[in-house]
């Protein structure tokens, strides 16, 4: 028996890099895959059906259920769409995983409104765009449901040129949040996913370093197959880094802080900030000095 028998997933970006590996991890568990990918570049442009049909043809090679979609997650008729295709194919949907994503990666005086616009549309209005008719799907069968949307360390810890997707990303972790309080009642459960993940993506970021060969995309996906499948029971609203070996939930939590009665000013906070701003010694969640070299 698998973990997702039974189950229809619609993954966005699934034509390659960790969409493909969670498409193919989560059919290899029973559930009926929907593989979106409008197939442009990592700068989002151009288009075609080779990317999503590939992993089709390999989840269906394999013995699973899989079918392809190529429209956007820019605009809400593409989100519509979307679902409709896997309801189509397979009769309803129970989870969704927000993974297409694009790069245009600059310094903010070298950001172009273009580049702007165009990160913000497929990262944070593309998980609004899918996940609004999704809710809606789940919300009006009553039956409950995942949704995973895909964050960043960028957004999370920052990145130096990556203005533009930190923001999305960023914004991603607060949709999350939000949406998860709005879907308890109706069993809809709405986590955020943190990966750290080699892919096109990351081909030329130098921060992978060493990493680089250790931090392949199938080391993320059983992240998800967790999140997605009742192993998790009812967690909701949570964000877990993965990748290297390593997952680690990822938090906003407060300092010691100074506090007293009446206004603080600003001299108090001066005099005070080894309470305020007091070092973290927790483990960073990119830190995978731990894990030891395969």
């Amino acid at each position: 028996m698998g973990l997702l028998n039974g189950k229809v997933a619609i993954i966005t970006g699934a034509g390659g890099g960790l969409g493909s590996e969670h498409a193919r991890l989560l059919a290899s568990e029973g559930a009926a895959v929907l593989v979106n990918d409008l197939g442009g570049d990592r700068a989002g442009e151009g288009k075609g059906s080779t990317p999503a049909d590939g992993v089709v043809e390999e989840i269906r090679t394999a013995g699973g259920r899989a079918a392809a979609s190529y429209d956007s997650v820019t605009t809400a008729d593409g989100g519509r769409a979307i679902l409709q295709s896997a309801i189509d194919s397979f009769g309803r949907a129970d989870i969704l995983i927000n993974n297409a994503g694009i790069l245009r990666d600059r310094t903010l005086v070298k950001l172009e409104e273009e580049d702007w616009d165009a990160v913000i549309a497929v990262h944070l209005r593309g998980t609004y765009c899918v996940s609004r008719p999704m809710f809606q799907h789940l919300k009006e069968r009553g039956e409950g449901g995942v949704i995973v949307n895909t964050s960043s360390t960028s957004g999370m810890l920052g990145n130096f040129g990556q203005t533009n997707y930190g923001a999305a990303k960023a914004g991603i972790a607060g949709f999350t949040r939000c949406l998860a309080l709005e879907g308890k009642k109706y069993g809809i459960r709405v986590w955020a996913l943190v990966p750290v993940a080699a892919t096109r993506m990351t081909d030329d970021l130098p921060a992978m370093g060493e990493w680089r060969e250790r931090l392949h995309p199938a080391l993320v996906s059983p992240v998800v197959l967790y999140m997605v499948s009742d192993l998790s029971k009812e967690k909701t609203g949570r964000i877990l880094f993965a990748g290297g070996g390593r997952v680690a939930e990822l938090r906003i939590v407060p300092t010691r802080g100074f506090s007293k009665q009446g206004v603080i000013s600003a001299q108090d906070i001066a005099a005070h900030e080894t309470d305020i701003f007091a070092p973290d010694e927790r483990l960073s969640p990119f830190d995978l000095s731990s894990i030891q070299p395969a």
